[in-house]
């Protein structure tokens, strides 16, 4: 019989791993079925899975952290609730559906896909023993998958120690990031704003760093516009911060300069992208850490207020360790900040050998996905 797996998501960064992963399921068996769940946003996890179940993007983003009571409201007026028990019982009604089940993300998203009463193979991708330890009942719900893969060694002894069968093949993140060319010749800094919709404000704030570093002498920088985001919304907002759009306002070829600053947009690949970067200022969650694993130094700015998003950002300033360098939100003083990190070649090597370091190696795709068609083809042969 053909195996029918279907992936459970929960983020962006979360489905373009499933997408990853579902794309070496498919070499490995080109004839079964692959369904994409995600819980949060719409139209992701790319072309190798078909998108089923009800879905909708919240103003969150699924960044939904500990404590952060404003957006979850938010996500609450938004009609979060409402999704919820639709999502909910969509996977009641998918029992006997699917032969395998992989939850990519939380314990949230690994609590939902074993409602759909299939083989659940979890592939955590928000937690590791750097940052946070997994809990006692997340801990109970990861014993009840009949695969657990974390993202680095450490979480592994942890989880192993307290009773639970995980394993750490490599970080698909790494996997992510292709072998193409470069974007752009030359060596560019990159701006990640991220995926969700306050990407267009934080686009505008990284752009100021540029801008500010651009009046101390040229300066090129390469924006990074997510296929859930919109690049002629990027070039309103530059143009309405200041900055002249080039080519008769292409929204598809998105270039702004300012003073002494220029700016390419890239709706490309983001390994393309990483390829081109000396150093990356980043607002992002998966794509700042995609940048650590090539050994590129990642600048955040400390500008969160809100208690979710600094909540975020302390959990990857643990999980980056010193490839991570947090700086003043002010342009002038983050553009010092980097013109400084710039000049320091010694500083640059540390931060791109931990980046390395922590992110782990290739290869976690592939072994993953061979546990998934194992696990999908013994069940559908049952």
């Amino acid at each position: 019989m053909t195996p029918r797996v279907l992936f459970v998501s929960n983020g962006h960064g979360e489905a373009s791993i499933a997408g990853r992963i579902a794309e070496d399921v498919r070499a490995a068996d080109a004839g079964a079925v692959l369904d994409h769940f995600p819980l949060v946003g719409t139209g992701l996890g790319g072309a190798t899975m078909n998108e089923v179940g009800p879905r909708r993007s919240m103003p969150s983003g699924g960044l939904v952290a500990m404590g952060n009571v404003r957006a979850f409201a938010r996500d609450v007026q938004a009609g979060f609730v409402g999704l919820f028990f639709a999502q909910l019982r969509f996977l009641r009604e998918a029992r006997g559906r699917y032969d395998a089940v992989v939850a990519v993300g939380d314990a949230y998203a690994l609590g939902l896909a074993l409602t759909a009463r299939a083989p659940v193979v979890f592939v955590g991708t928000a937690k590791s023993a750097y940052v946070a330890p997994y809990g006692p009942f997340e801990r109970t719900l990861l014993r009840r998958a009949v695969d657990v893969f974390v993202r680095d060694e450490r979480t592994v002894g942890e989880l192993q120690r307290s009773g639970v069968d995980a394993a750490a093949p490599g970080n698909v993140i790494v996997d992510l990031l292709r072998a193409d060319a470069p974007a752009l010749a030359g060596k560019w800094i990159g701006l990640l704003p991220g995926s969700r919709e306050r990407a267009y404000e934080d686009g505008v704030r990284l752009a100021r760093v540029l801008r500010a570093l651009g009046e101390r002498g040229e300066v090129r920088g390469i924006l990074s516009v997510a296929p859930t985001l919109n690049a002629e919304t990027f070039a309103r907002a530059l143009r309405d911060d200041g900055w002249d759009v080039r080519d008769g306002d292409d929204p598809q070829r998105l270039h702004l300069t300012c003073g002494g600053a220029t700016i390419v947009g890239w709706t490309g690949t983001l390994g393309a992208l990483l390829r081109s970067c000396a150093l990356v200022i980043g607002q992002a969650g998966t794509a700042n850490e995609a940048a650590a694993a090539c050994g590129i130094p990642v600048v955040v700015l400390d500008k969160d207020a809100d208690l979710g998003a600094s909540w975020y950002r302390m959990r990857q300033r643990r999980l980056l360790g010193d490839a991570l360098e947090l700086v003043d939100a002010d342009p002038g003083r983050a553009a010092a900040a980097v013109e400084e990190l710039l000049n320091d070649p010694h500083r640059l090597d540390r931060m791109s050998a931990c980046g390395v370091e922590r992110m782990g190696g290739a290869g976690g795709a592939a072994a993953i996905a061979a546990r998934v068609v194992a696990v999908a083809r013994g069940r559908a042969a049952a």
